[in-house]
């Protein structure tokens, strides 16, 4: 299997890797608990997953995010970025190898949810850590549910900081 994936030049002459961007929203409320979607299709099992979805051309990694939880969650929806979870490269398939994976951390401001976009029709829960051990959903997005709870501990590290996580200046 050969690996058909892009490579750009920089312009010292370095190759560097193209990939496919997942983005992935673990959205938090005040109470601790995670904001997931049931599609009445695609999870015809009752499975759940977090906001997600695919990097667009032209997109920062958190307007992509933002983008993301705008069409999935909906337009009413507010949201505060805090950090990312977890990054980690995986295979989608033998056209796109390698696939890098972001979990950004979002602070839940207020907001009806009205799910739209591809996850028109689904229903929403928020859930507790206690609750998803007790009742064992089926949860297909995040696979690894330790980013879960990670994602719990460091929303309580930074849910009162106030870090600017996209600089109005060049980076070096």
């Amino acid at each position: 299997m050969s690996n058909n994936q892009p490579v750009i030049e920089d312009s010292k002459g370095k190759s560097l890797a193209c990939h496919a961007i997942a983005l992935a929203a673990v959205i938090v409320d005040d109470d601790e608990r995670i904001l997931m979607l049931s599609h009445p299709i695609r999870n015809e099992d009752g499975s759940w997953e977090i906001v997600g979805g695919g990097l667009e051309m032209e997109e920062s990694v958190l307007e992509g995010t933002l983008r993301e939880v705008r069409e999935e969650a909906g337009e009413d929806v507010q949201v505060r970025a805090l950090g990312t979870v977890h990054v980690h490269t995986f295979y989608r398939d033998d056209t796109v190898q390698f696939n890098t994976g972001i979990y950004y951390l979002l602070a839940y401001h207020g907001g009806q949810v009205i799910p739209g976009g591809d996850m028109t029709g689904s229903k929403h829960r928020w859930w507790t850590l206690d609750e998803i051990e007790r009742e064992h959903p089926k949860i297909n997005t995040p696979r690894q549910q330790w980013i879960l709870w990670r994602a719990i501990e460091l929303y309580r590290l930074w849910k009162n900081s106030d870090i600017d996580l996209q600089p109005d200046r060049k980076l070096c």
